[in-house]
């Protein structure tokens, strides 16, 4: 009998939400090319279509469900209708984030509460709507986007930070809590990946100076670059698939070489 492919996802059906643009969209892409049945949830419609188009011109199976995360009247919403049109829910990516710069002197309350509101609420509200699924069908798979602020200090990034040790947390705590019902969680903690966001915090921020403080940031890692969309994507892939059955609980850092310099 043959082995069967590796870092398949046949049959499953993986929920990303902020899969409409960067390391969402990636992710998105390369789950349905490996067999996913993808929903992608994002609070920006034309960008949720455009990953979903690219996807079926691929010949895959996806669906975009309009949902703001922090609001948990939509979550309930968009993850019932997944459940309606896909009949289960296997996967569940949390990657729909927010970023702040400043510390705690310059960080206002309302930049706090808009932080904690996505990177926090949105995560806890997502990871309930899905338990509630998983646990109706025997198991799944919850993987979370933290951040390598995560583990170490960053400056100039305290809600980020704040944010982003509450999401390694959560990871921790459902994994304990879930492990006997067949619910896997683990996160991500990325260092600079170079996506749409970067490009647009550049452009506000350093309006003239872009190539100058982009060089600045990729130089932060020690590999010399940012990464890629789809490297973290692949990571994405392999913690998802059947290939990390024996994995839960973990923090993966995916950072250029900032841990080890």
């Amino acid at each position: 009998m043959p082995t069967p492919a590796p870092f398949r996802l046949d049959g499953r059906v993986a929920v990303v939400t902020g899969g409409g643009s960067g390391i969402g969209a990636a992710i998105s892409r390369l789950f349905a090319q490996q067999g996913a049945r993808v929903a992608v949830l994002d609070v920006d419609g034309a960008a949720a279509r455009s990953t979903i188009d690219a996807i079926r011109s691929a010949g895959g199976d996806a669906e975009t469900f309009a949902c703001d995360v922090s609001v948990a009247a939509r979550v309930g919403s968009a993850f019932d209708a997944v459940v309606a049109r896909f009949g289960r829910l296997d996967v569940l990516v949390n990657n729909a984030g927010v970023v702040h710069v400043g510390n705690v002197e310059s960080t206002t309350e309302a930049d706090f509460d808009r932080v904690y509101r996505v990177n926090v609420k949105g995560v806890f509200l997502c990871t309930q709507a899905a338990v509630k699924a998983m646990l109706a069908q025997g198991g799944g798979v919850i993987l979370n986007l933290a951040s390598i602020v995560s583990l170490i200090a960053v400056e100039d990034r305290f809600a980020y930070t704040m944010s982003k040790g509450a999401v390694l947390t959560m990871t921790r705590s459902v994994a304990v809590d879930y492990m006997a019902k067949k619910i896997r969680c683990n996160c991500i903690c990325p260092a600079r990946i170079h996506t749409p966001m970067v490009d647009g915090y550049l452009a506000k921020s350093y309006p003239g100076h872009e190539a100058e403080m982009f060089a600045k940031l990729s130089a932060y890692q020690p590999i010399g670059r940012m990464g890629k969309p789809e490297e973290v994507a692949a990571l994405a892939l392999y913690l998802c698939s059947d290939e990390a059955a024996f994995i839960t609980g973990q923090a993966f850092p995916i950072d250029g070489g900032v841990l080890v310099h």
